[in-house]
């Protein structure tokens, strides 16, 4: 099974450079990357040394219920291009592990599937998540922060 890698949508974003408010109403913080650790979630890939960066609450569910979890993310304060979805993001290789949990269509979380997974098992365990029918997205958390990374789905 083919696995798509969906970043944050292109219309949060923007509307997050824009300086709108975010999952809880504030306005998102820039702050210059020290090169260490900032994973945008648009590009899916690291913010450089330098480089502005914008910090806000992202809930990255559809409607509010008692699944949708929120916190901080980081992105790139200057425009870059949305993770293409084909490819393993570079936010997905640099850690020891992850956090994998399956979601249903509902956006509830399916009990069972959560699971910190090796880096090396993660396209392997996302793969078997999806392959449940009561499973139509994987979401990937940081094991450290509890961060959301990005939703994999099937292509």
């Amino acid at each position: 099974m083919p696995l798509r890698y969906v970043p944050m949508s292109a219309d949060d974003a923007r509307r997050m450079r824009e300086g709108e408010p975010d999952a809880y109403g504030n306005a998102p913080e820039r702050q210059i990357s020290d090169g260490s650790g900032v994973p945008c979630r648009h590009c899916l890939d690291y913010v450089e040394a330098g480089a502005p960066y914008l910090i806000f609450a992202l809930r990255p569910f559809s409607s509010m219920q008692p699944y949708a979890e929120t916190g901080p993310v980081f992105m790139h304060a200057e425009v870059c291009p949305a993770h293409d979805g084909k490819s393993l993001p570079p936010i997905l290789v640099s850690r020891d592990n992850y956090l994998l949990r399956g979601y249903s269509d509902d956006e509830r979380i399916v009990y069972g599937t959560g699971d910190v997974v090796a880096r090396d098992d993660l396209e392997t365990r996302a793969k078997e998540l999806l392959a449940r029918s009561d499973v139509a997205a994987v979401h990937v958390r940081s094991t450290r922060y509890n961060c959301y990374q990005c939703r994999i789905v099937g292509a």
